[in-house]
């Protein structure tokens, strides 16, 4: 992997909601402004880069192993793991290229950072990666690869994952946290509004603290306000936490604000810049 110490070459880290399984691609039902305005901005999220990047990294609340994993392939499947919706959500092609160099420089990483890591070679893009990354790379042009969460949820854990991952910012690397900063399920379509708003402004404060008090909110998140409503389990919220130990001393910001059947839903950029 090439390297640079040109800072304002540096990419961003992101955390985006990725949805409800196919939405962008498959009529649901949903509201279509709601579904609009979050497409705009994923559509846009390369408007938040210094230039094209050499590969994307993904963090995926759909994929949890015993010890972080990395995938190797080099032509990933598509793991179409959502259940019940019309036959075109079985349809949809995303056919990014995989980046086996760059998955053994994220175990290389992790190793150095006294943290161990796994590969598979057959694991395909979940529709945490191929559905929002089919909006803001359409072409499917740019290798990508994913990193699993680690099984326990632990937010510190993730968090020194982030840490170990940052150099891959100075080499072209953009690091996409795909997941929910509201995600519970059987309050989705309705009761779960007054819960989602206020988690979500505990978790914009928090965003935008400086680093060690943001970090150490972040690993306490269960006691927030709403927390446990918000998220019944945390599998969505924990690409955040990879994304803030990637963005070291970076401030984040909000970059997007919105709803998902009225609940709602934030996306956060960490970019130094």
């Amino acid at each position: 992997m090439s390297e640079t110490t040109d800072r304002t070459q540096r990419m961003p880290v992101v955390f985006i909601p990725h949805g409800g399984g196919p939405w962008p691609f498959v009529e649901l039902g949903l509201d279509r402004g709601e579904c609009d305005e979050l497409a705009g901005y994923l559509r846009g999220l390369t408007r938040a880069l210094p230039t094209r990047p050499a590969a994307l990294l993904v963090i995926s609340a759909h994929w949890e192993e015993s010890v972080p994993t990395v995938m190797t392939s080099e032509r990933p499947p598509l793991l179409y793991d959502y259940y019940n919706f019309p036959p075109a959500a079985y349809t949809i092609q995303w056919p990014a290229p995989g980046h086996p160099r760059l998955a053994a420089r994220v175990q290389a990483l992790l190793a150095a950072a006294g943290i161990a890591s796994a590969t598979d070679d057959r694991r395909g893009f979940d529709h945490g990666t191929f559905v929002p990354l089919k909006l803001s790379y359409p072409e499917a042009d740019i290798a990508t690869i994913q990193l699993s969460l680690r099984k326990g949820l632990d937010p510190a854990e993730h968090l020194a994952i982030g840490r170990a991952l940052a150099p891959l910012r100075d080499e072209g690397i953009f690091i996409v946290a795909s997941g929910m900063s509201y995600h519970n399920l059987r309050a989705f379509f309705g009761g779960g509004a007054t819960a989602a708003a206020t988690f979500d402004a505990w978790l914009g404060e928090t965003i935008g603290q400086e680093p060690e008090a943001r970090a150490r909110r972040l690993t306490q998140w269960s006691q927030a306000p709403a927390a446990r409503a918000a998220h019944p389990r945390e599998e969505h919220l924990l690409p955040l936490m990879v994304a803030v130990g990637a963005a070291g001393e970076d401030r984040g910001q909000l970059a997007f604000h919105g709803t998902m059947m009225g609940n709602r839903l934030s996306a956060f950029h960490f970019d130094g810049r």
